[in-house]
């Protein structure tokens, strides 16, 4: 196992993944001889949290810490999320193109193959998108079926990829070699960014959720103010509107709405919505006379 006392150096020459791994966390090269402790310090990264991805990663050590920094993961995840939105696949898709367009014109099957990789994308988009809202249970698992996805192109390029011209076989053939070990490699750094949210970063929630409801004498629990968007929200729900015209009046997606409302109810603890009509009400929130 890797400790705070090591040298980060020594990480990054002989671990595969620990570039990602610090990239992600934002940091960066040059580290010279310093530990990973002062590493992580320098650059206000929790040591702990990011010794429990190492080690996750590196030798899949699931005993979390107790002392786990949910800000720092879910950064690490967000750095993640933008990584493969606005690089890898992107980049991925332009190799694609270049590896199987040059096959046989009179042939379908590349824009077929292209098209099974823009439906992973798009699924890829929505499990991020639901993570950044925190609707983490509604995608729980759906992490099978996306890289399953992968595997198909892999195997549909493997059985049915069109012979290529033999004067372009040998550029072509590299190209599309190389291709097959980026969707390898893809596949194994999505199944492994699905691996630390499932047992790293739940475990790491309920654990944080669990501090706070436990009761502390006979005080009652303190109501969670809430944010001005979230009062915004909860305004829309008192008037009757749906999701889909929240989402339309406010210009945000359904997906924050839906994360707005969990967190109006979770601080509030009311479910119903004459109950939150009746706080809004009370808070002056809306006029009753405005309401149908």
């Amino acid at each position: 196992m890797y400790k705070s006392t090591d040298k980060i150096c020594d990480l990054m020459a002989h671990e595969e993944d620990a570039i990602q791994i610090i990239s992600r966390f934002g940091l960066e090269m040059g580290v010279g001889e310093q530990t990973i402790a002062q590493v992580c310090e320098l650059h206000d990264v929790h040591t702990p949290t990011f010794l429990a991805i190492v080690n996750y990663k590196v030798f899949h050590q699931k005993a979390l810490p107790d002392d786990i920094d949910l800000p720092t993961l879910q950064r690490y995840l967000q750095n993640a999320h933008n990584y493969f939105l606005n690089f890898r696949l992107p980049r991925l898709r332009r190799a694609l193109i270049e590896a199987i367009i040059p096959a046989d014109p009179t042939t379908k099957i590349p824009g077929l193959i292209l098209r099974c990789y823009d439906e992973f994308v798009d699924e890829i988009r929505t499990h991020i998108e639901h993570e950044n809202a925190g609707l983490y249970e509604e995608h729980e698992h759906d992490d099978e079926r996306i890289t399953g996805k992968l595997t198909e192109i892999k195997n549909l390029i493997i059985k049915y990829y069109p012979t290529q011209p033999t004067s372009m076989e040998g550029t072509v053939t590299y190209t599309l070699i190389s291709v097959m070990s980026d969707l390898w490699h893809t596949e194994h750094d999505f199944a492994d960014h699905c691996a630390i949210e499932d047992d790293i970063l739940r475990p790491a929630m309920i654990k944080a959720k669990a501090r706070k409801i436990q009761p502390k004498g006979d005080k009652a629990p303190e109501t969670e103010e809430l944010s001005e968007r979230e009062k915004d929200v909860l305004i829309q729900v008192v008037r009757g509107l749906s999701n889909k015209e929240i989402a339309d009046v406010l210009c945000i997606s359904q997906h924050t709405v839906i994360s707005h409302r969990k967190n109006i109810t979770r601080k509030l603890n009311i479910h119903s919505t004459a109950g939150l009509t009746i706080y809004a009400i009370v808070n002056k929130l809306v006029d009753l006379n405005t309401l149908e």
